[in-house]
């Protein structure tokens, strides 16, 4: 059977992952699929590095999303992509991080089969995994946690979901798509049992040029992403290996934090 890759074969989806944003992430295969477009259909964060591996014949087209505005739901997305296969095109559905963490990459393959068409998906290095390992921030470590969960900070409201166990001593919580509910976040984990000292970490703009890492304790989480103008995209780790990335200032922004819970 061929690969889906294969430049002769016509009318099909390649669902990809994009990484973090640093074009150097991205995996070998990513690169081959880049190449072989006749159409992409990108996120609004893809960096444009990325898109430019695609033939410059190849069509571009955004269907960027933001917390307030969906320029195309996700109906719309589908229906695109369908309606460019049916064409006989061979199309990229370029996501961010890996399409089958809070990418909705589900969805579109669902969609792709249920048109009878075919599709493949090539991984990407998530914006969790990408995010850390820039920070030298390990989201498992024999001393500190074995298990390691992932959360949609805004995904069907705060309120329906139940995160009950993810964090506190011996496990890391990593939160996407947070920064707009940061407050809520942190009331939510200390009304669970979490310690107001838990250490957490805001890692913004990962693998980009500008990225931060910002760390403090949760019951300041809320305040330092206000103080510190933090925007999107962006993600959160709560648990006590924050303490091992690396930081010349880790101590200085403990200590801040603490005077703040305290003042």
């Amino acid at each position: 059977m061929a690969s889906l890759l294969d430049p002769d074969a016509r009318g099909r989806v390649i669902l990809v992952g994009a990484g973090p944003g640093d074009p150097g992430l991205l995996t070998v295969r990513a690169v081959e699929a880049l190449k072989s477009a006749d159409v992409v259909v990108h996120d609004g964060l893809i960096d444009r590095r990325v898109l430019d591996l695609a033939p410059a014949s190849a069509q571009r087209i955004s269907v960027a999303k933001s917390r307030a505005r969906h320029t195309v739901p996700q109906e719309g997305i589908n229906a695109l992509i369908v309606a460019h296969v049916r064409l006989g095109a061979i199309v990229v559905r370029l996501k961010g991080g890996d399409p089958f963490i809070f990418g909705r990459g589900g969805e579109e393959v669902e969609a792709v089969r249920a048109a009878g068409l075919k599709v493949e998906v090539v991984p990407g290095v998530s914006a969790a995994l990408g995010c850390a390992a820039e920070a030298m921030l390990p989201l498992t470590h024999r001393d500190y946690s074995s298990a390691v969960s992932f959360v949609a900070g805004q995904c069907k409201g705060l309120t329906d979901q139940d995160w009950s166990g993810l964090a506190g001593q011996g496990r890391t919580l990593v939160i996407y798509m947070g920064v707009a509910t940061a407050d809520q976040i942190a009331d939510k984990l200390m009304a669970d049992g979490v310690a107001p000292d838990m250490p957490v970490a805001v890692l913004e703009r990962g693998t980009l040029e500008g990225s931060r890492a910002l760390r403090t304790l949760l019951a300041d989480l809320g305040a330092m992403v206000k103080r510190e103008a933090v925007q999107s995209p962006a993600i959160i780790v709560v648990g006590e290996v924050v303490t091992l990335s690396d930081a010349q200032d880790r101590m200085a922004a403990w200590a801040r934090a603490a005077e703040g819970m305290h003042a």
